[in-house]
């Protein structure tokens, strides 16, 4: 399989993963969790920002003809995923500390540009469970920013720490040789390292 090959058939599984876990996790109501970062996350540290970026978009694509429309603007917020967590790949390895750190930044950024996306299309309201806490720390007195981000920051940061950190412990239990990709081994040079 070359890498081309290699690349689209484990992008398509990845949106897979997205779609699935997102939708399972969403019907079952499970508290600060979403996991439908997760082949995006995973994409992004094998081959690269730009490519966990197209897995995201495509992610969200496929969840508004699925799933609901609202998630087709959000698709902004899974490409930032995948750009973050591909350049500190590139840039620092992915290792636990790493994938903390990263979970951090997309725990306080995906929110923010969600909550910007959330009231510029839909006022702020997207018809989830969220939208009971936004509502009352509206009537509470709080801006309309400050309630749409509120909620969303707190579900963020556990989803996308959990979804960065179990992403690395899946990558570390893959054998390199499996992932044909040149600079893999700095991309995980951490993980490698604490493998040993």
């Amino acid at each position: 399989m070359n890498q081309k090959t290699l690349i689209i058939t484990l992008g398509a599984l990845a949106v897979a993963i997205n779609v699935i876990a997102g939708t399972v996790i969403g019907s079952l109501k499970i508290p600060f969790l979403f996991l439908d970062t997760i082949g995006t996350i995973f994409i992004s540290v094998i081959f690269g920002p730009y490519w966990g970026a197209l897995v995201g978009v495509l992610t969200n694509l496929v969840l508004g003809v699925t799933k609901s429309y609202t998630s087709i603007p959000f698709a902004l917020v899974n490409a930032i995923v995948g750009l973050v967590v591909g350049f500190i790949s590139i840039k620092r390895g992915y290792n636990l500390g790493n994938s903390i750190v990263a979970g951090i930044i997309l725990g306080i950024l995906c929110p923010a540009v969600g909550t910007v996306i959330a009231i510029g299309v839909f006022g702020g309201l997207t018809g989830g469970a969220q939208d009971i806490a936004v509502l009352w720390l509206k009537q509470a007195g709080s801006s309309v920013f400050a309630s749409a981000f509120l909620p969303r920051l707190f579900d963020n940061l556990i989803d996308k720490i959990l979804s960065a950190v179990l992403i690395y412990y899946v990558i570390k239990s893959i054998p390199q040789s499996l992932l044909k990709r040149p600079n893999f081994k700095q991309a995980t040079k951490g993980a490698t390292h604490e493998a040993k």
